[in-house]
């Protein structure tokens, strides 16, 4: 079992990454492999809706790391993304690499994920939504913790200080562990994925 958790902080060692090494410690703790992708401070180009990766699974911008992760998710069983609160949102990087991943990648259903965000004082809630609906329209089961998955601080070490917050990421590393043994114990049991239909295209234009 593999699980690829995504830092879309600028900052590597930052409250974001804080947080996740704290749920990739439970889930290290649970037998699952992990790796950590950090999205760094260069520009990640934004999705131009040009249509090219329905052909080729790939994004037709080669110089950054979207197809990189593509060729992780193909590993992949789960997914953690992290971010810290922009305006009352993700950063602006982190979105636009999520916007092309998810539209040129074609192997999400079934996976479990979760996000995660990191604030000095307020946003977080927004950014949760905005990540998790990435999640949801790809099928993916989005795994919970015991609050809302948040820290609080402006540094690292502030994020130490926050108990709560940092128990919240132990107990969503629990989670994501067991729900992926519980969809590994589910394929041993014969127990096939959801048939899927069609997609159906329509809009609100007649």
């Amino acid at each position: 079992m593999n699980v690829l958790l995504i830092n879309g902080s600028p900052h590597k060692e930052g409250c974001t990454n804080r947080a996740l090494r704290e749920v990739e410690k439970e889930l290290r703790a649970e037998g699952v492999n992990t790796e950590v992708v950090h999205i760094g401070n260069k520009a990640i180009h934004g999705c131009i809706a040009c249509g090219k990766c329905a052909k080729t699974g790939r994004c037709i911008f080669n110089d950054d790391l979207v197809n990189e992760i593509l060729d992780k998710v193909e590993r992949m069983d789960g997914m953690i993304v992290g971010s810290p609160v922009y305006y009352a949102s993700a950063n602006g990087s982190l979105f636009s690499l999520l916007d092309r991943l998810f539209y040129a990648g074609r192997n999400f259903a079934y996976k479990p994920a979760a996000a995660i965000a990191s604030a000095r004082r307020a946003g977080t809630t927004a950014t949760l939504d905005a990540l998790n609906k990435y999640f949801t329209i790809s099928q993916m089961p989005v795994v919970s913790s015991c609050y809302w998955n948040m820290v609080h601080g402006a540094t690292a070490s502030d994020v130490e200080q926050d108990l709560e917050g940092l128990q919240v990421m132990r107990v969503l590393g629990k989670n994501m562990a067991w729900m992926l043994k519980c969809l590994e114990a589910g394929k041993a049991a014969g127990i096939s994925l959801p048939k899927q239909e069609e997609r159906m295209w329509t809009n609100f234009v007649r």
